[in-house]
């Protein structure tokens, strides 16, 4: 399967999703995740209208985003978890740094950033031990924290769903974040429109439990090349 034919299977998996949970695909944005992938897949990928990119690893984006500056509009995630002794680059490189999980690493970008700096807070909303994200019962003291920084522009709220995938355990997982950005809402009087939760597995039960950003790899560029 090229990479057309995957983008057109992503965007049909999404539009039935989004029928079955009656919303608007409108509602979807895609970061494609580049993790491994050459500069020229991801000009492929560009060419076929993808604007958001999303990398795991400071040192990879490093060597990869340098190349890629003659792409216009584009965006920049960063998705996997982020080192402090790595967020001097980061904020350099990056849009969002969707891996915001502690106040620690919340303070360390606020005092690097030289301009504002869209966020979003991790929760580990599987309670998986390997997994990173700050607890649920934890969560709203890290958002009152970051609220309090300068330069950080929080807009909501990031999960990876549990592994291996499943419909119970997805769906909890993706229900709790949503009702976690909506007390959120509530107890800080203000909008947080990202969830960002849902991979190429499991993002059909993401958009039924509110998504409005999925991160997708594989269903664009196909099985990973270590």
């Amino acid at each position: 399967m090229n990479m057309e034919q995957r983008i057109k299977n992503l965007y049909d998996r999404i539009k039935k999703a989004c029928d079955k949970a009656e919303r608007d695909i409108s509602e979807i944005q895609v970061v494609a995740v580049t993790k491994t992938v050459s500069t020229d897949r991801i000009e492929e990928a560009y060419k076929w209208g993808f604007r958001n990119f999303g990398e795991n690893r400071v040192q990879e984006a490093r060597e990869k985003i340098p190349n890629l500056a003659h792409l216009k509009d584009v965006k920049w995630h960063l998705i996997g978890h982020l080192q402090k002794n790595k967020v001097k680059y980061a904020v350099r490189m990056f849009d969002m740094i969707q891996s915001v999980d502690s106040e620690q690493l919340a303070y360390e970008i606020s005092k690097r950033a030289k301009d504002n700096i869209d966020v979003l807070v991790e929760v580990n909303t599987s309670m998986e031990p390997q997994k990173h994200g700050a607890k649920p019962d934890e969560v709203f003291d890290l958002v009152e924290y970051v609220l309090s920084l300068e330069h950080l522009n929080l807009l909501g709220f990031m999960t990876v769903g549990p592994y291996p995938v499943s419909e119970k355990g997805s769906k909890r997982a993706f229900s709790l974040l949503r009702e976690i950005r909506d007390k959120a809402e509530v107890k800080f009087d203000r909008r947080f429109p990202i969830l960002s939760m849902g991979m190429t597995e499991d993002f059909e039960y993401a958009i039924l439990e509110g998504s409005t950003m999925l991160r997708i790899g594989r269903g664009i560029f196909g099985e990973r090349t270590y």
